[in-house]
């Protein structure tokens, strides 16, 4: 028979805003970080230069790598940049 488990919701809510939670997401965030840097694609170095993590919190901790050059777009569209380099946050 499997077990009832019933969540504390205040507890959940406290635990994914937590600073160990925003730790690890922040580490993954990291290697896809530099992973998207080693992409070969940028031939001006301008996205590479653009691409940084940004962190907010919502109802939870948030962790984001984006890119701040102007064509960001069009690099994610032509090759996905941002998109392979995700492999790279993993588990630790």
């Amino acid at each position: 028979m499997a077990a009832r488990l019933k969540l504390n919701s205040p507890g959940m809510a406290d635990l994914l805003k937590s600073a160990g939670v925003r730790a690890e997401l922040t580490a993954r965030a990291q290697r896809v970080l530099a992973a998207a840097k080693a992409d070969p694609h940028d031939d001006t170095g301008d996205y590479e230069a653009g691409l940084h993590i940004e962190q907010d919190t919502t109802d939870r901790a948030v962790v984001r790598v984006v890119s701040g050059d102007r064509k960001g777009h069009l690099m994610e569209a032509n090759y996905g940049v941002l998109s392979r380099a995700l492999d790279s946050a993993g588990g630790s």
